[in-house]
């Protein structure tokens, strides 16, 4: 990737987490046990989760060393383990935003989002894209395309 493709990837990076906590929900039948206490398991252990990935966010963005410079640009190095969870967290962007923007159908997506977008919306559309964006260039690399 070149410098400001990294840019826009550590920009795309600071909206997560995205996904709004309400999302997830044990089940969304009725006559769940205990459902109000295994609600609150999952609560917890989806904060947990979004804290530490913050964290190993936080590490990412600032190791610069992952960033290797090469004659055509940057390479990002990344083990499967890494990858596989940057890709989660890319989805979460992805999702959250989409979410964000009201859920459009695919084929209703971007007249949805021009006819509604304001200032605010704006960037979350550009990150529901761009995070798009940078899953498939991910794919594409293992692909070896």
């Amino acid at each position: 990737m070149g410098h400001r493709e990294k840019d826009l990837f550590l920009e795309v990076l600071a909206f997560y987490p995205c996904t709004p906590p309400a999302h997830y929900t044990l089940s969304r039948k009725p006559g769940v046990p205990n459902a109000e206490a295994a609600q609150h398991l999952l609560d917890e252990a989806l904060a947990e989760q979004r804290e530490q990935n913050r964290k190993l966010l936080q590490q990412l963005m600032l190791d610069f060393a992952r960033f290797q410079v090469q004659p055509t640009g940057l390479r990002l190095v990344l083990s499967e383990v890494d990858l596989e969870w940057l890709l989660q967290v890319l989805n979460d962007v992805r999702v959250g935003s989409w979410i964000k923007l009201g859920s459009p159908e695919d084929s209703d997506l971007i007249t949805h989002a021009f006819d509604h977008l304001t200032d605010e919306k704006r960037p979350v559309l550009w990150a529901m894209e761009m995070s798009g964006y940078f899953q498939m260039q991910f794919l594409k690399a293992v692909a070896g395309g």
